[in-house]
C-alpha cells in the first residue's frame, strides 16, 4: 500500500512540475519554417510512442501467456520452426516506419531550405549575419545600418540571412523561427526564414566555439513592417557611423552588449564570395540574391 501511494505521489509531483514549465521553444513555432520542423518532431514522437506502446503490450502478453509453470519433469516442449507471417511482420513494420520517416524528413528538409511557403513572390529582406568571438554582427545592406547582438525583423516578410564567420564555425539558430545553419569563414550559407507573430525571441550560437560560447546569444524582435521602417529611419539619423577602426575593435575576442550603427562593415570588409544555397529551390532564389549581393558591393565600391 505504501508503495502504491509513493508511486502516485511521484506521478502527481511530475505532472505538477511539467504543468509549470514553459513550452519548449522548438515546439512553439512563430514562423512557417519552424512550424514545419515542429510538425516533423511531433510526427516522430507519435511514431516512436506507437512503437514503444506496441512493444510493451507484446511484452506483457508474452510474460503472462508464456510464464513459467509447473511441468512434469519428463516434459519436452514441442519443436517449433520459424513462422513466416511473424517474421514478415517483425521485419516489414520497421522497414515501413523507416521509409515513412525518411520521406517526411526529405520533404521537410527541402521545405525549410527554400523560401517559406506564401512568400515566394515577395522580395526578401537580406541580412548578413556574421559571428566573431563571441558576438553577432547583423548588417542590413539595403537599409544601410548594422547592429551587434540584437536583431530587428519585420513580420510577414521573407527573410534571407547570409551567414559567415570571422572566427571558428558557429551555428545561427532562432528556435521559434527555424532550424540552425552553420556560419563559416570561407563561404556564405543562406538561411530562409519568416516571422508571422510579433514578439521577442531568443537567438544563439548552436555550435561550440570556445570559452565564450555559452553567452554567444542575441535577441530577436519581430514587429510590423511599418514599425520596422520607423526603427530603420531612427537608426540612420541617430546612430554613430561604423568605421573600419571601430569594427576591428568589435572583432577582438570578448563579450559586448547591444550596439547600433549607421552604415555597415560590408563597404570596407566584404563577405566571402563563395555561396552555399542548399536545395534546388534555394539555388533559384540564390541567383537573384547574387545579383542583389553584386549590387551592394558595387554601391559600396562607388564610395
Amino acid at each position: 500500500m505504501k508503495k502504491k501511494w509513493a508511486l502516485l505521489s511521484l506521478v502527481i509531483g511530475i505532472l505538477a512540475v511539467l504543468a509549470g514549465c514553459e513550452p519548449v521553444m522548438v515546439l512553439d513555432p512563430k514562423g512557417p519554417q519552424a512550424e514545419t520542423i515542429s510538425n516533423v518532431i511531433w510526427i516522430s514522437i507519435a511514431t516512436m510512442a506507437i512503437v514503444v506502446i506496441a512493444v510493451f503490450v507484446l511484452l506483457v502478453n508474452v510474460l503472462v501467456k508464456y510464464r513459467a509453470s509447473k511441468q512434469d519433469p519428463d516434459y519436452e516442449p514441442p519443436h517449433i520452426e520459424g513462422n513466416p507471417i511473424v517474421e514478415s511482420i517483425i521485419v516489414g513494420i520497421p522497414v515501413i516506419i523507416i521509409i515513412f520517416l525518411s520521406i517526411i524528413t526529405v520533404k521537410s528538409t527541402y521545405e525549410v531550405e527554400a523560401t517559406p511557403k506564401g512568400y515566394e513572390d515577395q522580395e526578401p529582406l537580406v541580412i548578413y549575419a556574421s559571428s566573431s568571438d563571441w558576438k553577432w554582427h547583423f548588417s542590413y545592406p539595403e537599409e544601410g545600418i548594422e547592429t551587434v547582438n540584437y536583431l530587428y525583423i519585420p513580420t510577414d516578410r521573407a527573410l534571407e540571412f547570409r551567414l559567415y564567420s570571422y572566427g571558428p564555425i558557429t551555428g545561427f539558430w532562432i528556435p521559434q523561427l527555424g532550424g540552425q545553419k552553420y556560419a563559416m569563414s570561407d563561404m556564405i550559407t543562406t538561411l530562409h526564414l519568416a516571422a508571422e507573430v510579433p514578439g521577442e525571441y531568443m537567438g544563439r550560437n548552436s555550435n561550440f566555439s570556445g570559452k565564450g560560447f555559452a553567452e554567444n546569444t542575441f535577441n530577436v524582435t519581430a514587429m510590423p513592417e511599418a514599425e520596422f521602417n520607423e526603427w530603420v529611419e531612427e537608426v540612420k539619423t541617430t546612430a554613430e557611423p561604423l568605421t573600419e577602426e571601430k569594427f576591428d575593435e568589435l572583432l577582438k575576442p570578448g563579450h559586448l552588449g547591444q550596439l547600433t550603427f549607421s552604415g555597415t562593415h560590408l563597404k570596407f570588409l566584404p563577405p566571402p564570395e563563395g555561396h552555399n544555397h542548399g536545395s534546388s529551390q534555394s539555388h533559384e532564389d540564390g541567383h537573384d540574391s547574387d545579383d542583389a549581393h553584386g549590387g551592394v558591393e558595387m554601391e559600396h565600391s562607388d564610395h
